[in-house]
């Protein structure tokens, strides 16, 4: 790897006139200047990320915190990662991936250790614990560890109080009201909803507690009744969760589905038990729309918009750094797609 003092030597400067060409914080000559930019390029040097935290300049990197639990759909999250990555190399940045459950240690690290620019957090807790550290460098949206140390920071995910804080999400409030007008608008007025595992509401993460909402308030105002019950997807579960679900409500001819895991085994359980999809049962599912297309039935489905959501995150970032950009919530519109799972609700017997 080319070292800052070959390229002093190749230049024909010193060690210290590199560094100031690469800092700015001292005025060079043109002619200098253009000789050590010569030299760089020629040489293929790439100071080093600490370097560039020391002399204050970028290092290019955005830190995405995106923590992969086992109660969680990995290949959501993935297709997010994806997009951050991508669109963030268009713009000239690469990416830093955290996986792991640190909470507000892993903002302290990465704001501590100047490896990245500014960062990106998913798996977004209603009363997430790492927000404080978020709101704590004085500027609107900026993660501080300490004195200087801010960074500018976007949400993928939507907390109770957005208040200083830049965030992008799918409405999931208006996704849950969605499913239920669908199927309102079909007659059905028993609705279960098979929701994630119980520890996602356990940790009140907001996309599951906000889409809940949105189900019950519009459940309310079109008179329709809902059952909402977690599960931890997989066959056995979900038959457990299926036989008190009719046990409770005998008469349920919906079915919300925010649960990935949860669609093939509730497909293949209301087939055994009897129940025609659609004839006698309706299922709307909230998931990618691969995961409804390539269902035993063909689900009538509320897409994630999991590469847009990315693609503006790293938007707003960018911005942010540019100086261009203000905190604000972008929330993404859902939009319901009708396929072969959905009809109207069967006559009363």
């Amino acid at each position: 790897m080319v070292t800052l003092a070959e390229v002093a030597q190749h230049a024909g400067v010193s060690a210290s006139t590199v560094s100031y060409v690469l800092s700015g914080k001292r005025s060079i000559s043109a002619t200098t200047r253009q000789r050590v930019e010569q030299s760089i390029r020629e040489l293929g040097y790439h100071p080093n990320a600490g370097a560039r935290a020391l002399a204050g300049k970028r290092s290019n990197i955005i830190a995405l915190m995106v923590p992969l639990r086992t109660d969680m759909y990995v290949p959501v999250l993935m297709e997010i990662a994806i997009a951050v990555a991508t669109t963030a190399r268009t713009h000239g940045y690469d990416v830093l991936l955290l996986t792991g459950e640190e909470g507000p240690d892993a903002v302290r690290r990465v704001t501590g250790s100047g490896l990245a620019d500014a960062m990106i957090l998913m798996d977004v807790e209603l009363e997430d614990e790492r927000l404080p550290l978020l709101r704590g460098g004085g500027a609107p949206g900026r993660a501080k560890s300490g004195p200087g140390d801010d960074q500018p920071s976007v949400l993928i995910g939507l907390p109770a109080d957005t208040t200083g804080l830049t965030c992008v999400d799918l409405d999931w409030s208006a996704t849950g009201a969605l499913c239920v007008e669908h199927l309102a608008g079909l007659g059905h007025r028993d609705i279960a909803v098979i929701g994630e595992a119980p520890a996602v509401y356990e940790r009140h993460t907001g996309f599951a507690e906000r889409t809940l909402d949105g189900l019950r308030s519009r459940a309310r105002e079109t008179g329709v009744r809902v059952l909402h019950r977690p599960c931890e997807g997989g066959y056995d579960a979900l038959a457990l969760t299926l036989a008190r679900i009719f046990d409770e409500r005998p008469g349920t001819t919906g079915f919300v589905v925010q649960n990935e895991s949860a669609v093939e085994p509730l497909l293949a359980l209301l087939r055994q038990q009897g129940r025609a999809v659609p004839e006698d049962v309706s299922v709307v599912a909230i998931c990618p729309d691969q995961v409804a297309v390539q269902a035993s039935v063909r689900l009538t489905s509320v897409a994630i918009p999991a590469q847009e959501m990315g693609r503006r995150a790293v938007e707003h970032l960018v911005a942010k750094l540019d100086g261009r950009g203000g905190d604000e919530v972008v929330l993404l519109a859902p939009e319901l797609t009708v396929r072969a799972s959905s009809g109207p609700a069967p006559a009363a017997p």
